[in-house]
């Protein structure tokens, strides 16, 4: 087959716009990723993303994460709560361990052995003081001080967590509504694909 000169003149046209496309492209802004992948060995933590995700007067930095940083086996939070602010009511598979770093507050520790979380423990919490919630139970932490900030630092096991909410103490927990990814790894995780 022979093909004739205005064949070869279209392939060195395409060539010529795919090299063009692809100079261009170098020079336009890239988007900065809403989960920026940090490796680092040492981070400085006032420089991490903090926001309130939409909980009222809740801050979250994490400070290392199975999504953003590539951690498998556990993952650390630094979070604030506001004088009278509280966590939502919630429970997670995972093992989960608070260190209070600054402040005092009440932890309300529900029952997994129930049909629902039950009248929770209220259990005071203050600085340098540490403890776990037993895999499962429901929990909720808040700050009891009327005037200083209540600082949390977390660690918890099997990340990215698969949180379960509820409205309250009363609801059973069939009906906690699973959230996940949680409000933090929203944009961490890979956009599912389009099957259609």
């Amino acid at each position: 087959m022979v093909r004739g000169p205005h064949f070869a003149g279209a392939g060195r046209a395409l060539l010529l716009a795919a090299a063009f496309l692809a100079a261009a492209a170098s020079f336009l802004p890239v988007a900065e990723p809403s989960c920026p992948r940090d490796d680092s060995v040492v981070k400085d933590i006032s420089q991490m993303q903090q926001s309130s995700y939409g909980i009222d007067g809740f801050s979250h930095i994490t400070v290392a994460g199975a999504l953003a940083h590539g951690m498998k086996e556990v993952e650390v939070w630094l979070q604030t709560i506001v004088p009278g602010g509280r966590t939502p009511i919630h429970r997670h598979s995972c093992e989960e361990v608070f260190v209070i770093l600054k402040g005092k507050g009440t932890l309300l520790l529900g029952s997994s052995m129930l049909k629902y979380p039950g009248q929770p423990q209220e259990i005071p919490v203050f600085q340098n003081s540490t403890f776990s919630i037993p895999v499962n139970d429901p929990h909720q932490v808040l700050n009891s001080d009327e005037h200083e900030d209540l600082q949390v630092l977390v660690v918890i096991s099997r990340p990215p967590a698969k949180i379960f909410l509820y409205d309250d103490c009363s609801m059973p927990h069939t009906a906690a509504k699973l959230k996940f990814p949680f409000v933090w790894d929203e944009d961490c995780l890979p956009a599912p694909k389009d099957e259609l």
